[in-house]
């Protein structure tokens, strides 16, 4: 019997001092998160995911199936950050709009 289980575990892995805990491909930087958005909202497939970021088709689907089990607390990370950079854009002004409108002639 092949545990399924056992094969998403052996692709994924989360530890608390690395990219804040969030499940990641197995030593790699890349989160579940990151595949989740690539692939739900910006429509890559798993092939142009892998040849995008030098990873492996058992990767990309692992971290698919980790997404949909796991779908409504990724969901809200992501909302979550988000929010957090639309609240730090409102707060840290834009170098390049400042300077644009210092710029003369405008």
């Amino acid at each position: 019997m092949i545990g399924s289980a056992l094969t998403i575990d052996r692709h994924i892995d989360a530890s608390p001092g690395v990219r804040d805990g969030k499940p990641r491909i197995a030593g790699r930087g890349i989160t579940v998160q990151n595949i989740a958005i690539w692939h739900e909202w910006l429509g890559r497939t798993a092939d142009e995911i892998c040849s995008e970021h030098g990873l492996r088709l058992p990767e990309v689907y692992a971290a698919l199936a980790y997404y949909h089990d796991h779908r409504l607390e990724i969901d809200a990370q992501i909302a979550a950050d988000g929010a957090f950079v639309e609240a730090l854009h409102r707060v840290t002004p834009s170098k390049l709009e400042a300077k644009l409108k210092s710029s003369p002639g405008e």
